[in-house]
């Protein structure tokens, strides 16, 4: 998961490839508390890791469920048949309406003293038409701050059973999920009836929950979108096992993407046209546009059709958290999209409505909006403008814009905090970036070069981490290529120099910060020794090692972009990067600096050798025949003698920032 403060996605020019999707978050947070209304075991399978689900299995923990967490499978120790807790406890619920709506109502229903409040948004999501309907059915709840939002103070209820119970429907879905999953715990002596107050929005959502009520033993009674009836005698049965559906909102933006990029089409593995989520319905939205979809058991193929996309208007009751991703895919029409029936976009983790106005806006769109509905007119060649996107800590405002990346005027777009993608679909943009490709000049490349023992790893290392781009050490490169060399029993010399080339071309080395993995092995202390530098030596003198470890480099430009650093990434290896920094500082410093990391190591060093050594390399350096050591034409020299590491990569941070361009 990318954790920086900014994620800049430079223009994109296709994609092709599959992409495997994680678990629904709307499944997987109702099946974590049915099991955990069950009495035994459960055992969840293919379950959302994400900020969501993890609220959710934290509160179960507070409440005494057993939580045993294997990777994606999950087994919940159920509170059927066991007294629940009676001290007093306090959930913190983020952000998660998932978790929130549906564990207020099991909580109220079933009483005792608990405390529920979340993040500053979670306290503006209104929950009154809820806390409404359950204290009709006597629940004891109290508000704490601002009448009809969280937080909630919950009592002892007084459960009143004899008459129907109101809850609104036009606002959100949850109210009612988590009415009809709360009262299964009241309803052994008599049926319980829900009766729906106006129009019932987001009906996929409902189905989903009547499915999953049936897997664990409640037959609910629908009689229309306006009555529901539980029937009594009711009571949770562990299903034993189950599986979680691949998240079809999730699905939205792969299935736009392979109706909008150039490529051979995108295969998404882990939900297909049958899935029991309203949200697969995308699908046919997409289809109307212009996306050339065909589905097989859990999975989906989608390739680019009619081009441009179609303009469309369309009610989306139905797919309520998808349609946002029409609204980007509404850029690249041929006229005016309009999505009307959305007025629950209000009350979700943002204002989406403004939200995805708002920015579609920076990217030079005109949009009009209104209470429940919002058009998004295209943005033709030579429209397009940079942006940064402002996320709102809405994970769906951050996938649904990556997509502008594709644009026809190839300019790059800034996702802000990206991390909010961690609600639902932490590694997004990991998945994007899996099947996206671009021209090479496209990937953006900053070199750091100079001199030994000037820091350049760690600058470079850290800058990389800022950025999230990916790390080259390039020196390091020689001395891995040897340590492999030497595992497969060859000799350094010119004797093995075309089976040492064939091994560093495809040598299976990545950087993780300072830390260097040979075949996923750490191997940075066995390559950082003196007798790693020498052998390192020996093969950088073999002409067709040296050749194949530039390929091998080039292999690292890849998105969203590189950080590299040696002694002629900028002059030799990446020669067109948009930012070449030549790092110095002086002997004296350079010398103190390596005594201290030897001193700090357990190895004895003289600070005068030291400085004679390091001088006496930078003069074999600079004299060599290939690739010597010198600064770029257009490298920026930055001397960090007396600078802290922290005022080098700030230094750096602000070159880079100074050559992008993003409308706020």
């Amino acid at each position: 998961m990318f954790s920086t403060a900014f994620l800049d996605l430079p223009a994109l020019q296709g994609a092709s490839g599959t992409v495997t999707l994680p678990g629904s978050k709307s499944i997987s947070n109702r099946v974590l508390l049915l099991s955990a209304l069950c009495q035994g075991t459960t055992v969840v399978h293919d379950l959302l890791d994400s900020d969501d689900t993890r609220v959710m299995l934290a509160a179960l923990r507070q409440l005494g469920c057993g939580v045993l967490v294997d990777g994606t499978t999950v087994t919940i120790t159920g509170l059927g048949g066991h007294a629940w807790p009676t001290e007093a406890i306090e959930f913190f619920m983020g952000n998660a309406g998932t978790a929130m709506r549906p564990l207020t109502a099991a909580l109220a229903v079933q009483g005792g003293d608990f405390t529920l409040k979340g993040v500053p948004r979670m306290h503006e999501r209104p929950i009154g038409d809820l806390v409404d309907a359950l204290r009709e059915l006597g629940c004891a709840i109290d508000y704490l701050g601002n009448e009809g939002y969280p937080p909630l103070h919950i009592g002892q209820p007084k459960l009143q059973l004899d008459k129907p119970i109101p809850v609104r429907g036009d606002v959100s879905s949850q109210f009612l999920t988590a009415l009809l999953m709360a009262l299964p715990l009241a309803a052994q002596d008599r049926a319980i009836t829900i009766e729906v107050v106006g129009e019932l929005i987001s009906k996929p959502y409902i189905e989903i929950t009547l499915n999953l009520l049936a897997r664990y033993g409640i037959a609910v009674e629908r009689h229309g979108w306006d009555r529901f009836v539980i029937p009594a005698g009711s009571r949770y049965q562990s299903p034993g096992t189950i599986h979680v559906e691949a998240d079809a909102s999730s699905a939205s933006y792969f299935i736009a993407l392979g109706t909008i990029a150039n490529g051979d089409g995108i295969r998404i593995q882990g939900v297909g046209a049958d899935s029991i989520q309203g949200d697969i319905r995308f699908m046919d939205a997409a289809a109307q546009m212009g996306a050339k979809i065909t589905s097989g058991p859990n999975w989906l193929e989608i390739q680019r059709g009619a081009w441009p996309l179609k303009g469309i208007t369309l009610d989306c009751n139905h797919i309520p958290d998808a349609a946002m991703t029409l609204a980007v895919m509404a850029l690249y029409a041929d006229g005016p999209t309009t999505l009307r029936n959305i007025a629950s976009w209000r009350v979700k983790e943002t204002d989406r409505i403004v939200a995805m106005a708002t920015e579609s806006r920076k990217l030079g769109a005109t949009v009009e909006e209104g209470p429940d509905w919002i058009t998004i007119h295209p943005l033709p060649h030579g429209q397009w403008q940079r942006a940064s996107i402002h996320t709102y800590d809405d994970h769906r405002v951050a996938m649904c814009f990556s997509l502008a990346a594709f644009n026809a005027d190839q300019v790059p777009v800034r996702i802000e905090d990206p991390k909010c993608v961690a609600k639902t679909f932490p590694d997004y943009f990991e998945a994007l970036f899996s099947v996206a490709h671009t021209a090479a000049s496209n990937i953006p490349v900053i070199c750091i070069d100079g001199p030994t023992a000037s820091g350049k790893g760690t600058l470079a290392s850290r800058v990389a981490a800022q950025l999230g781009y990916h790390y080259l050490d390039s020196g390091a490169l020689y001395r891995v290529t040897a340590h492999a060399a030497l595992q497969a029993g060859l000799t350094l010399e010119a004797a093995d120099e075309a089976k040492i080339a064939e091994l560093a071309r495809h040598l299976p080395v990545r950087f993780e910060g300072e830390q260097v993995l040979l075949s996923n092995v750490d191997v940075t202390d066995a390559i950082r020794s003196e007798q790693g530098g020498m052998n390192a030596s020996k093969v950088s003198v073999l002409p067709a090692v040296r050749e194949a470890l530039i390929d091998l480099q080039h292999s690292f430009q890849r998105l969203p972009g590189l950080l590299a650093d040696g002694r002629d990434m900028g002059t030799v290896i990446f020669p067109n990067a948009p930012l070449k920094v030549f790092l110095t500082a002086s002997a004296a410093q350079r010398a103190e600096r390596r005594h201290k990391q030897l001193i700090s190591k357990g190895f004895s060093a003289n600070i005068d050798s030291l400085r004679a050594d390091l001088e006496a390399r930078d003069a074999r350096d600079m004299s060599r025949s290939v690739a010597p050591l010198q600064p770029a034409q257009d490298a920026l020299q930055l001397d960090n003698s007396s600078l802290s590491i922290e005022a080098s990569v700030d230094q750096v941070l602000n070159w880079w920032q100074g050559r992008q361009v993003f409308g706020a």
